[in-house]
C-alpha cells in the first residue's frame, strides 16, 4: 500500500511538471528519472517513432549509462520495435535470453541490459513511441505497482507531446573518435586507495561538441587527462585510430597530444616571457602540419595582439591566446577543462563564443564545466556522479553562446 500510496505522489509530480515547465524537453527528461529511481531501476528510455520518415525508432531520451546518441531501431526490432509494432505493455525478466532482444546496443555502448519493462506510447490509439525501465538494482521483478507507474509516465508523455508539439530533430550517428570502455582509475594503495573511477563507458564523436558535468570529485577531471593521454587507466581500454591508447608507452603517449590533441586550460598557462606569437610558435614548431601563429590568432580575433605579452592582454584575450594555441595543432580533438571559470560573464561570453566557431569548424570539443548554463551549448551532455556516467543528455537544440544567461 506504501508503494502505491508513493506511486500516486510521483504521477502527481510528474503531472505538474509537464504541466507547468516551459521546456518540455526538460520535463520529460526529468519525469523519466523520476520514474527511473522511483521504481529502483539502473535506466530509462524514451523512444519515439519516426513514421514519417526513415519508418525507425529512436531514444529521445535516456538516463543511466548507456549513450544511445545515434542509434535506431527497426519497426518490429527489438523489444522496443516490438512493444511499438503491436502496442502492448511487455515485461522482461531476462533479456539476454529472449529472442526479441537487440544485443547489439549492449555490444557497441559497454551496458548490460538484464530485465525491462517497455509501455507503448499512445497517441489517439496511435503509437507513436515507447518507455523502457532497465534493470531493477535490487534484482527484483517488475510488480504491478512498477507496471501502473510506467504506464502513467507513457500515457502523460504522450498527452504532452501532442499538447505540445515536440521537435525531436532525430540525432544521426557520427563517426566515434575515441571509445571508453569499463575506464577504472585507482590512486593510492591498501587502505589509502580510492577509486575515481569506476567503469567509464564513452564514445566521443568527430565533429560534436561535448560537455562534461558533474559535482568535485565525481571523476570528470580524471577522465579529462585520460582521454587527453596526461594519465591512464587503471583498467579498461581507450581507442583511437584502431589502437588501445590505455597501455600505450610515454612515447607513444606523447606522440598521441603532440599530433591529435589540444588543450585549453582554466589559468591559460601562457609563457610569460613569450609574445602571443611566440607562445603559438613555440608549439607548432613541435609540430609537422600546423597552422601559422597569425592564422590561428585571427582565428580568435586577436591578430593585432600578437607582439604583445600575457601581462599586457587582459584575462579573457589570455584565454583566447590559449585557444588559438590549441588550434594552430590542427588538432582532431580539443580538451577545456573550465575554460571560463576565471572569467567574468561578458568575458566568458567572448570567450565561448570563440569557442562556438571552433565547433563550427568540425573540431571536435570537449569541456569539463561547472556551468549547467554553458552545457546548452552541447550536442551532449555528460553528467558524472560517484565515479561513473550517471546520464546522458542529447541536446536536439544547442543554444548559441550569445543566448546563454546567468
Amino acid at each position: 500500500m506504501n508503494q502505491r500510496v508513493n506511486y500516486t505522489q510521483v504521477v502527481w509530480e510528474i503531472t505538474r511538471l509537464l504541466q507547468e515547465s516551459d521546456s518540455l524537453e526538460k520535463a520529460l527528461r526529468v519525469s523519466l528519472g523520476t520514474v527511473v529511481r522511483a521504481v529502483g531501476a539502473e535506466a530509462g528510455t524514451i523512444w519515439f517513432y519516426n513514421k514519417d520518415g526513415d519508418n525507425r525508432i529512436h531514444p529521445s531520451f535516456w538516463i543511466g549509462g548507456a549513450d544511445l546518441t545515434g542509434m535506431s531501431l527497426a519497426a518490429g526490432e527489438g523489444i522496443a520495435g516490438t512493444v511499438v509494432a503491436t502496442g502492448k505493455t511487455t515485461v522482461v525478466k531476462d533479456c539476454q535470453k529472449d529472442s526479441r532482444w537487440a544485443g547489439r546496443f549492449d555490444a557497441k555502448t559497454g551496458f548490460v541490459t538484464r530485465s525491462m519493462v517497455c509501455v507503448p506510447l499512445l497517441n489517439k490509439y496511435e503509437v507513436i513511441g515507447c518507455i523502457q525501465i532497465i534493470n531493477k538494482l535490487d534484482g527484483s521483478l517488475y510488480d504491478d505497482a512498477d507496471i501502473e507507474l510506467c504506464e502513467n509516465l507513457a500515457m502523460l508523455t504522450a498527452i504532452a507531446v501532442d499538447g505540445n508539439g515536440l521537435n525531436l530533430g532525430f540525432s544521426e550517428e557520427k563517426t566515434t573518435l575515441i571509445s571508453l570502455r569499463n575506464i577504472m582509475k585507482t590512486y593510492g594503495s591498501g587502505e589509502k586507495q580510492v577509486q575515481v573511477l569506476k567503469g567509464v563507458n564513452l564514445d566521443i564523436r568527430e565533429g560534436e561538441c561535448l560537455v562534461i558535468l558533474g559535482e568535485s570529485g565525481c571523476g570528470k577531471s580524471t577522465m579529462l587527462n585520460i582521454i587527453g593521454g596526461m594519465d591512464q587507466p587503471t583498467s579498461g581500454s581507450m581507442i583511437f585510430d584502431d589502437k588501445d591508447y590505455a597501455n600505450a608507452t610515454e612515447e607513444e603517449l606523447t606522440a598521441y597530444r603532440r599530433d591529435y590533441v589540444g588543450f585549453i586550460f582554466q589559468a591559460y598557462n601562457l609563457m610569460p616571457t613569450l609574445t602571443a606569437e611566440e607562445n603559438l610558435n613555440f608549439i607548432g614548431e613541435l609540430c609537422d602540419d600546423s597552422m601559422s601563429a597569425s592564422e590561428a590568432l585571427e582565428c580568435v580575433g586577436l591578430l593585432e595582439k600578437k607582439k604583445n605579452y600575457p601581462s599586457q592582454m587582459s584575462g579573457g584575450q589570455q584565454q583566447r591566446v590559449s585557444i588559438a594555441r590549441a588550434l594552430v595543432k590542427k588538432p582532431r580533438l580539443i580538451l577545456a577543462d573550465e575554460p571560463t571559470a576565471a572569467l567574468d560573464y561578458e568575458t566568458s561570453i567572448e570567450v565561448l563564443s570563440v569557442l562556438e566557431e571552433v565547433i563550427k569548424s568540425g573540431t571536435t570539443l570537449l569541456m569539463v564545466t561547472h556551468n549547467e548554463e554553458i552545457a546548452k551549448m552541447a550536442n551532449r551532455v555528460i553528467r558524472m556522479k560517484g565515479g561513473v556516467v550517471s546520464e546522458v543528455i542529447f541536446n536536439n537544440h544547442p543554444a548559441s553562446a550569445k543566448e546563454l544567461v546567468w
